[in-house]
C-alpha cells in the first residue's frame, strides 16, 4: 500500500501530497515520521492507495507511527476540504488547527507522577503490622494511608519522610506506582442557583430542543439569560449521549462560563483557549479525544475540538469580530460551526443582545429562526442612558475627561457602596505623542502606526510588532520641548480616578493587565469581592460579565468607533454602547450609564437610548442595500505582504491587470476594485499594499473560484499574498 502524507512544513513550495510506502498498521488521520531530504519530518496521513507514479525504488518509507490512533476524524477531514476550498488555505495549515501545538513535535508528553498505594490487606485496622514503637513517622503514615488508600509520593515523602514510605515499601505495607495526571485549568468556583425559566425563556428553550437541527438566532437583550437556555440545551444534549461546543468570545468570559459549566456538568466540561499552558492544553483536548469530557467550552479555536456525534453548535455574542480570524489560516467560525452542525445534522444556535447586521438578515431571508428575548430574566428594567455632549461640558469649564454627570453618579455609586465599570476603548496612558510646533508625530520605524506611551513602563510601545521606544522629552525633527500627549488610555483613565476616589480599590483590565496565565480571572475575582471598587477596562469589560452589584458604568470616549474609516462603524458602535451598558443593573440594584460623546444627536446614540435594535437595524441594513454593501455585497481583498516595496508593487500590478480582465465581463456587478496601500503601510519591516474589490453578493461562489486560480497560477516566491473576504478588520 502506498500513504499519501502532508509533511509538518508550511511553505508554498511543498504544499502538496508526497506518497510514501505504507508500514503496518497505518490508518488515514494518523500522525507518522517520514523521510524528507535529509530529515525525518512528522507528517498527516491523509489517504491510502494502492498505486504510485513514483519509480521503483525511488519511493521511500513511512519511517515510524507516531500515535497508535487516527488523530485526524473523517469529520474533520471532510472539513479540511470545505476550509481548503472556501478560504484557499494550505492543507497543512488547516490540519494543523484539529491539534494542540505541543502535541506536534513531541513538546508535550503525558504529566506522570508517582503515587503511594495500601495495599488492600492492610486496610483493615485491626491488620497487625510489624512496626518499632518508636517509628512515629512509620505510624503516621500508616494511619494516614489507611484513611487515603493512595496518595501524592512526594507529599507523603515531605510530610512522613521518605525513610518511612521505604521502610512500609519494604514490609509490603505499601507499593509505589505510576499514574498519568491530567492538568486541569484553574477553576473559580460560583454561586450553584436553582432557575426558574421566564416565559420567554421557556418559549426559545422549546423552539430549540422541539427540533434537533435546526439553525437559530437568539436575539436576547442582556441579561435575558441565554446563558441558562444554552446549558439547558447542552443538558439536553448529554441526556441524548450527544456532545456539544460552546463558545465565548473572549478569553475572559471562559473562566466565568467555565465556572458555570462545570457546577452544572462537573469533569464532562473541557475548555480550549490560548491562555492555557502547554500541558493543560494537551491535556483538556486528550479528554474530549479520548471521550472523557464531552462538552466544550472555549474561543473561536475549540470549533475545532475532536467531538463526534455532536448534538449543538451555540456561538454566544456571535456578533464579535474576534470569531473572523485575520492571520493565516484566515476563517470564518460561524462559517465553520455551521458546516459542522450539518456534517452532525445538529442544532446550530447563534445568541447576541446585538446581533450583527449579517445575521439579523439571515432571519429576514429564512435561513436563521429568530427567538426574541425582550425582557431581563429578574423583570428589572434596562439601565438608563444618559448622553453627556462633551462639547457642552467644555464651554462650562469642565476641561476633565470626566463629565460634570459622570462624577456625579460615579460618586453616588461609590457612596452606596456599589461597583462601578469605567470603559474605554483604548489601552496605554494615552494614544500618542505629539509635537506642538511641528505636528510630528511618534511613530514605529518598522510599523506604519503611532507608538502609544505607557507611563508604568515610562515607554512607547508599538501595538502592532510590542517594539519600545524611549519617551519623548524634544522633537527629533524640529527640537522642540512643546510635547503633546493624544487622547486618553486606561492607565490614564485610572490615575485620574485614583485622584478621586483614593480608598476605593480600582482595578485595571486591558491587554496589559491580563498577560499572564488567569490573570482575566484573577481581576475579576478580585472586583467581585470589592464593594464598592471600579473597573477600567477596554472592551474586554464590554461584553458577558454578570455583576449583580454593578449599578453605574461610564463611557468615556463612544465616539472612537463611531467616527472609524469602515461601513460597520454605526453597528459596532451601537454593539459596544449596547453590551458594556448591559454591565450594570443586572440584579436588584438600578443601573445608570453616562456615554460622554462630541456628537450627541447621531441617529446611533438615540437608538442606543432605546435599546431600539429594531429601529438600528433598519436604518442600517436600508442603508447597506442603498450603498451596495454587505451583505448585499461581498468585499474582497488581496493583501500583498513582502520587505522589497518594489518586489511587492509589481507583482500586485501583475495580478490587477489580470483580476480587471476577469472582472470586466460582470460589468456593474461589480462595484469597486482598486489597488492601494494598505492602510497601515508596514508591519514589522514588511511593506502592505492592497487590491480591494466589491460585487454583488450573488456572484461570490463564482468569482471568488476565479481569483483563487489567478493568485495560484500568479505566485511569487518572494511576496506573500492572502485573500481576505469580508473582513473585520482592513488595516
Amino acid at each position: 500500500m502506498i500513504a499519501e502524507v502532508i509533511v509538518d512544513l508550511s511553505s508554498e513550495s511543498i504544499d502538496k501530497i508526497f506518497d510514501y510506502e505504507s508500514i503496518e498498521g497505518l490508518q488515514r488521520g494518523q500522525l507518522v515520521l517520514v523521510p524528507f531530504g535529509n530529515k525525518q519530518i512528522e507528517g498527516f496521513v491523509v489517504n491510502l492507495k494502492a498505486h504510485t507514479d513514483i519509480p521503483q525504488g525511488k519511493l521511500k518509507a513511512v519511517g515510524s507511527i507516531l500515535r497508535n490512533e487516527p488523530v485526524i476524524k473523517e469529520e474533520m477531514f471532510a472539513l479540511a476540504e470545505f476550509m481548503k476550498q472556501e478560504y484557499h488555505l494550505r492543507m497543512v495549515d488547516i490540519l494543523r488547527l484539529f491539534l494542540p501545538a505541543e502535541m506536534r513535535g513531541g513538546r508535550v508528553r503525558e504529566k506522570i507522577k508517582n503515587f503511594v498505594i495500601l495495599n488492600d490487606e492492610y486496610k483493615d485496622v485491626e491488620k497487625v503490622v510489624d512496626i518499632r514503637k518508636n517509628a512515629h513517622q512509620q505510624h503516621n503514615l500508616l494511619c494516614y494511608m489507611r484513611a487515603n488508600p493512595i496518595a501524592d509520593y512526594t507529599k507523603v515523602c515531605d510530610t512522613f519522610s521518605r525513610g518511612a514510605v521505604v521502610a512500609l515499601e519494604q514490609k509490603g505495607v505499601l507499593k509505589l506506582c505510576e499514574q498519568v495526571v491530567d492538568r486541569r485549568p484553574k477553576i473559580y468556583e460560583t454561586e450553584k442557583k436553582n432557575v426558574t425559566l421566564t416565559v420567554e425563556q421557556q418559549h426559545t428553550l422549546d423552539a430549540i430542543l422541539n427540533k434537533q437541527n435546526g439553525k437559530f438566532l437568539i436575539h436576547g437583550v442582556t441579561g435575558s439569560g441565554k446563558t441558562e437556555i444554552y446549558m439547558r440545551i447542552i443538558e439536553d444534549c448529554v441526556a441524548r449521549g450527544k456532545t456539544a461546543i460552546m463558545l465565548v468570545p473572549e478569553i475572559s468570559l471562559t473562566g466565568q462560563v467555565l465556572s458555570n459549566f462545570t457546577n452544572r456538568f462537573g469533569d464532562n466540561v473541557a475548555i480550549l483557549h490560548s491562555g492555557l499552558s502547554s500541558g493543560e492544553r494537551y491535556d483538556e483536548w486528550q479528554r474530549i479525544f479520548s471521550k472523557k469530557a464531552n462538552i466544550v467550552v472555549g474561543v473561536r479555536s475549540a470549533i475545532f475540538a475532536p467531538v463526534e456525534n455532536i448534538g449543538a453548535i451555540i456561538i454566544d455574542e456571535e456578533h464579535d469580530n474576534s470569531y473572523v480570524s485575520e492571520s493565516n489560516p484566515r476563517y470564518n467560525t460561524h462559517e465553520v460551526a455551521e458546516f459542522r452542525a450539518n456534517y452532525n445534522n445538529c442544532n446550530f444556535i447563534l445568541g447576541s443582545a446585538t446581533p450583527s447586521i449579517d445575521t439579523f438578515y439571515r432571519t429576514e431571508k429564512g435561513e436563521l429562526t429568530l427567538l426574541t428575548m425582550k425582557n431581563r430574566a429578574n423583570n428589572k428594567a434596562l439601565p438608563k442612558i444618559h448622553i453627556v455632549d462633551m462639547c457642552a461640558e467644555l464651554s462650562r469649564g469642565n476641561s476633565s475627561f470626566f463629565s460634570f454627570k459622570f462624577q456625579d453618579e460615579l460618586k453616588k455609586c461609590i457612596d452606596d457602596g456599589n461597583q462601578a465599570i469605567v470603559f474605554i476603548n483604548r489601552r496605554g496612558y494615552s494614544s500618542f505623542m505629539r509635537c506642538v510646533d511641528c505636528g510630528y508625530v511618534a511613530k514605529c520605524t518598522d510599523c506604519d502606526v503611532s507608538l502609544v506611551l505607557h507611563k508604568e513602563d515610562n515607554q512607547l510601545k508599538c501595538h502592532f510588532c510590542g517594539k519600545r521606544f524611549k519617551v519623548l522629552t524634544r522633537c527629533p525633527m524640529c527640537g522642540s520641548e512643546k510635547i503633546k500627549q493624544g487622547a486618553i488610555g486606561t492607565q490614564r483613565v485610572v490615575e485620574e480616578l485614583h485622584k478621586a476616589f483614593p480608598s476605593v480599590p480600582i482595578f485595571r483590565m486591558d491587554n496589559d493587565t491580563t498577560k499572564t496565565k488567569n490573570s482575566h480571572m484573577e481581576i475579576l475575582k478580585k472586583f467581585a469581592e470589592c464593594k464598592p471598587a471600579i473597573l477600567v477596562g477596554t472592551q474586554m469589560v464590554a461584553k458577558g460579565h454578570d455583576f449583580g452589584d454593578v449599578s453605574f458604568v461610564g463611557i468615556i470616549d463612544a465616539d472612537l468607533s463611531l467616527h472609524f474609516s469602515d461601513f460597520r462603524s454605526n453597528e459596532r458602535t451601537f454593539q459596544l454602547i449596547t453590551q458594556v451598558a448591559g454591565r450594570c443593573g443586572r440584579a436588584q440594584k438600578e443601573g445608570t450609564v453616562v456615554l460622554q460623546t462630541f456628537s450627541p444627536k447621531h441617529f446611533v446614540y438615540k437608538k442606543a437610548i432605546e435599546n431600539n435594535y429594531d429601529a438600528f437595524y433598519s436604518n442600517e441594513i436600508n442603508l447597506r442595500k442603498t450603498t451596495n454593501f454587505p451583505p448585499f455585497s461581498k468585499i474582497v481583498r488581496l493583501l500583498f505582504v513582502g520587505g522589497d516595496e518594489l518586489r511587492v508593487k509589481e507583482y500586485l500590478a501583475k495580478i490587477y491587470f489580470k483580476l480587471k480582465d476577469i472582472l470586466k465581463p460582470y460589468g456593474s456587478d461589480i462595484y469597486f476594485v482598486e489597488a492601494m496601500n494598505s492602510p497601515v503601510k508596514r508591519i514589522q519591516g514588511k511593506f502592505r499594499y492592497q487590491i480591494l474589490m466589491r460585487y454583488k453578493d450573488e456572484l461570490h461562489e463564482e468569482l471568488i473560484q476565479k481569483i483563487y486560480r489567478l493568485v495560484d497560477e500568479n505566485k511569487d516566491a518572494r511576496v506573500s499574498l492572502f485573500v481576505e473576504i469580508n473582513q473585520q478588520n482592513l488595516s
